[in-house]
């Protein structure tokens, strides 16, 4: 198996690498902060090699009630939440809108499997939606807007819609992993853990070897 793992920056990218340890079937890259820097080096990436599997690892806000600081989201759905038109009477979705999809599936197997090995180690692990973003949430009426949109999301990032949207487009399936930093909503940068959101990153990374 050929496994390409893409992160938005390198300090994720060294957590998983130490997690997985000298593992030869998995690859790395940078996919860039940003839905649109995403898209294009995970385009370059799969165009030039054959993969059997991408998986987006990274940290990302949780929402408060669903994934809690240092726990992790495996996604059950990618979906770009903010893709859409906003409208006087509310937003609608490029679904909605009839214009493409805002919603890419997972390898919802592996998906499962993971998250139960995660459980099954110890540590703090569902599956969800998890958002993507342009823009990261900062207050908290749009933390409840973006809820409302999407039922049970428990994690929200900036580049897995775009990496997702890469890798269905030549065939290949996808995961995501996300390790809670902080809570979706007013930003408290006090209140940002992203040392123990990486710890959490490696520990699930281990594990991610494991299972595949």
């Amino acid at each position: 198996m050929r496994v390409l793992i893409m992160t938005a920056v390198a300090p994720e990218r060294d957590a998983v690498q130490r997690g997985l340890g000298h593992d030869s079937r998995f690859e790395f890259a940078l996919a860039g902060v940003g839905l649109a820097a995403a898209a294009v080096n995970g385009a370059m990436v799969l165009a030039a090699a054959h993969y059997d599997l991408v998986v987006i690892c990274g940290i990302a806000g949780g929402f408060p009630g669903q994934a809690e600081i240092g726990s992790l989201v495996v996604a059950s759905e990618i979906i770009a939440a903010d893709l859409g038109v906003e409208l006087l009477d509310g937003f609608s979705s490029l679904d909605e809108l009839g214009f493409g999809t805002t919603r890419i599936s997972v390898a919802a197997g592996t998906a499962e499997r993971l998250t139960a090995a995660l459980t099954a180690a110890g540590l703090s692990a569902r599956t969800a939606p998890v958002l993507t973003v342009a823009t990261a949430t900062g207050t908290a009426a749009t933390a409840a807007q973006l809820a409302a949109r999407v039922p049970g999301a428990a994690a929200e990032a900036m580049e897995g819609f775009g990496i997702a949207t890469a890798a269905a487009m030549r065939g290949v399936p996808v995961i995501e992993i996300r390790a809670i930093s902080n809570a979706v909503g007013p930003r408290d940068r006090d209140a940002w853990r992203i040392g123990d959101a990486l710890q959490a990153l490696e520990a699930a990374s281990s594990v991610l070897a494991e299972v595949l």
